[in-house]
């Protein structure tokens, strides 16, 4: 029988962290959420507060003109990110060779304004009120939640970084208040407010490294979310193929977290629709983990490959996806 997690906070003294005590079925796991620290008025974090109190005040706007001045954001990205341009076009080159030229670079040009506009959603997602996410959003095949809830069962949810992921985090929190795996910001300040925003309607973020709280999170009937379609090092990864780039340096925490969980899986596509934003969730793979990590890794990226042509638009074509190659095969692909 699933037992309801209880919240105990305490205050770290000199630390600036929130440590929260979850007791999940007997197990504590420790949860560190950031908290005010005086030093982030230091002047060094000027230019965040300026960017941030930016990013709250255009939230106020109407939708639809939030969208337009995220496309033009996201116009002059393209023309002043010249990195994470060129870094998206070799993707693409890579990923779809026989795609014409012409219609890479108009999906290369979709996916700066997507950017653009994701950087406008960032606040939409932290400080929109539950009214105005529910106006704009709906969630898709929860039935596939409750059905695995219902055999006392954690629900593992793999999603990809599809960009409008900061505003569909609140929608899917909305539904049901989830756990979600995340990398800590770098700059405090930003990490302060991301994980506030992030867990505004969700239950607590787990840093990547806490694979123990994950499974107790999971174990204890929670539904918890994993993105495994980044590049996370040569380190308990298979190279399977994933579109056109046939070694592709795919994780395995997947086939840990599924194995050792008491869960089952689903897949979890996060999208921006003309009005608005729905969650779309999908029945995990069958026989899922098989034992054959693998074939497993090369099941679950041709999964994610389906997910990313839904809206390929919308997918985080700047991140270095094919950075890790094998020891055999050492020529970089940057």
């Amino acid at each position: 029988m699933r037992i309801e997690s209880k919240l105990k906070l305490a205050l770290v003294s000199g630390l600036g962290i929130q440590c929260a005590q979850i007791i999940c079925r007997g197990s504590i796991l420790h949860i560190r959420q950031p908290a005010f620290e005086w030093s982030f008025l230091l002047p060094k974090y000027w230019l965040t507060w300026i960017g941030i109190a930016f990013m709250y005040c255009i939230s106020w706007l109407p939708y639809k003109l939030q969208i337009v001045l995220g496309r033009l954001l996201g116009k002059v990205l393209g023309k002043v990110a010249k990195s994470r341009m060129k870094v998206g076009k070799r993707n693409l080159e890579l990923c779809f060779p026989d795609m014409p030229e012409g219609e890479r670079e108009t999906l290369l040009k979709k996916n700066m304004e997507s950017a653009g506009i994701a950087l406008l959603e960032t606040g939409m997602g932290w400080w929109w009120p539950d009214w105005r996410v529910k106006k704009r959003s709906k969630t898709a095949g929860f039935e596939h939640v409750e059905a695995i809830l219902a055999k006392g069962k954690g629900v593992f949810g793999i999603a990809i970084h599809n960009m409008n992921l900061e505003m569909n985090c609140r929608v899917m929190g909305l539904t049901h208040p989830s756990i979600v795996f995340y990398r800590r910001h770098n700059n405090p300040v930003m990490e302060y407010f991301q994980y506030r925003g992030r867990a505004r309607s969700n239950k607590y973020l787990i840093h990547k490294r806490g694979v123990k709280d994950m499974l107790q999170s999971l174990d204890s009937g929670e539904f918890c979310m994993y993105l495994p379609d980044q590049d996370f090092g040569p380190k308990r990864c298979e190279f399977v193929p994933l579109f056109a780039v046939p070694d592709t340096a795919t994780t395995t925490g997947t086939l840990l977290f599924a194995e050792n969980a008491n869960c089952e899986s689903v897949f979890v596509l996060p999208l921006r629709t003309e009005d608005g934003y729905v969650v779309k969730i999908m029945p995990g793979l069958d026989n899922f983990p098989s034992g054959d990590h693998r074939n497993d890794v090369t099941r679950l990226n041709k999964k994610i490959e389906e997910m990313i042509m839904q809206a390929p638009e919308q997918y985080l074509w700047m991140h270095k996806r094919f950075k890790t190659r094998p020891h055999d095969n050492p020529s970089a692909l940057y």
